[in-house]
């Protein structure tokens, strides 16, 4: 008799966030991430208790995974640079995981998490990339009030593109939105007086 395999609280999310990438949150139920681990369901209910507690996992779980490589896009750019390579990688998001995108960037994550995430403030009461801007702020000489709302307005337009890529099912290439990120930050920069193209 074969030995048996320890299903760990690891391999139980990435079945789910397998099954997430490629068919959507609506597949993702514990007999479907038993059948993918070979396995049945009790070892999946007996480490998450519920479906609600392994949504809320696998939205964390989820948001790690999907943003790992981020930081090494970033890595050794300058300010502006890093900021551009941050919205690329944004829309190739919902463009490569258009499902995995949905779920933790476009569903109610008070639906998934189960508490109030932003203590019923409004989203536009907080800094939009923080890290982004305050380094934008530093390089350019901008105050960083100005810098602030140019931020928000670019990483509105960008995540306004990417939901509609995520629609979209590649018939925009996503070089061309990614363009079109780009040219709108370019003008949105250019108007508090920050010439990126070296014009």
């Amino acid at each position: 008799m074969g030995r048996k395999v320890r299903i760990t609280r690891e391999m139980i999310l990435e079945a789910a966030y397998e099954i997430l990438d490629g068919s959507g949150i609506g597949a993702v139920g514990i007999k479907a991430i038993a059948e993918k681990l070979g396995c049945s369901t009790q070892p999946i209910s007996w480490v998450f208790g519920s479906m609600k507690e392994l949504k809320k996992e696998l939205f964390r779980y989820a948001n790690a995974k999907i943003y790992e490589a981020l930081p090494e896009q970033m890595a050794g750019k300058n300010a502006i640079d890093a900021f551009f390579a941050s919205g690329v990688y944004y829309i190739s998001i919902a463009c490569d995981h258009p499902n995995v995108f949905r779920f933790i960037t476009v569903d109610d994550p008070m639906d998934t998490i189960g508490e109030p995430v932003r203590d019923n403030r409004s989203i536009f009461s907080f800094q939009f990339d923080a890290s982004a801007a305050n380094l934008l702020a530093e390089e350019y000489d901008v105050p960083p009030e100005i810098i602030d709302n140019t931020v928000r307005d670019i990483v509105i337009y960008a995540h306004g593109l990417a939901v509609m890529m995520m629609h979209d099912s590649f018939r925009l290439p996503k070089e061309d939105a990614s363009k079109m990120a780009y040219d709108v930050a370019v003008k949105l920069l250019h108007v508090i007086g920050i010439d990126v193209t070296g014009a």
